[in-house]
């Protein structure tokens, strides 16, 4: 066989070769582009499907968020109706007290007049000292019992005020000047009172001195014996020299 015969057999098969790849590329194109619209339609079913995941996860997290804050509100809500149990407790222990309180003021009331009463009898039977400023704190507990702008505790509590002002008097020792009639003259005298045991006036030259007498319910006159001690007396209740030792007329009490 010649040379050149081959060499045209070789091409003749090549180009058949060549032909059929040809023909097996044109039928295999579809199926690529078929795989390729395939692989896009995939990527896109996938970027799809994270973002569905995504919103899954936000949303799950908000669900999260929300469960918690539920949580919380149940919490305070529970809270809210113990506070509000309690004020509502509170209101009726308030209601119930203020429906006590008007029975009490009724009780008070008349409570209060008897011992106004019973205080200014006890101040006409007590030693005559200071008469017209206790005559005139009593006369002003009657006029504030007659009064709507004062409430009850106010009247009650002045009341007691004035009880506790005559307590006190029986522990203190006190002078003061004021008027006395002497052998039916008028004189400024200096009283000193010793608790409610001993009312001694002496006048302001101090010649003249007298005691309270209980029995006959009168100034009596006494010695110049006591004008040392009464003198010195009325200086320590002026705060004018320590206290000290005084000898001074008493009367018994009753």
């Amino acid at each position: 066989m010649s040379l050149s015969h081959v060499f045209k057999t070789t091409v003749i098969a090549s180009a058949v070769a060549v032909a059929s790849f040809a023909q097996a590329a044109d039928s295999l194109e579809p199926a690529v582009k078929a795989g390729q619209k395939i692989n896009q339609s995939a990527e896109k079913s996938q970027q799809k499907i994270d973002k569905i995941s995504d919103d899954i996860q936000v949303r799950l997290q908000q669900y999260k968020a929300i469960n918690k804050e539920i949580e919380g509100l149940l919490v305070y809500n529970r809270q809210l109706e113990k506070q509000v149990a309690n004020q509502e407790a509170e209101m009726a222990d308030i209601n119930e007290s203020i429906d006590k309180v008007s029975v009490v003021e009724r009780q008070v009331t008349p409570l209060m007049i008897r011992m106004i009463d019973g205080l200014e009898q006890f101040v006409n039977l007590d030693v005559p000292f200071l008469p017209q400023e206790r005559e005139k704190r009593i006369a002003d507990l009657k006029s504030m019992m007659d009064r709507a702008d004062i409430s009850p505790s106010e009247k009650f509590r002045r009341v007691l005020e004035a009880y506790q002002v005559e307590v006190d008097y029986g522990k203190t020792i006190e002078a003061y000047t004021s008027t006395l009639e002497i052998d039916g003259q008028e004189r400024d005298v200096d009283f000193l009172r010793v608790g409610r045991v001993a009312l001694i006036y002496q006048t302001r030259d101090g010649k003249l001195s007298g005691a309270w007498d209980t029995n006959s319910k009168s100034f009596v006159e006494l010695s110049p014996e006591y004008r040392t001690q009464i003198t010195k007396g009325l200086r320590i209740a002026r705060k004018q020299l320590a206290p000290d030792l005084l000898v001074l007329p008493i009367s018994a009490a009753e």
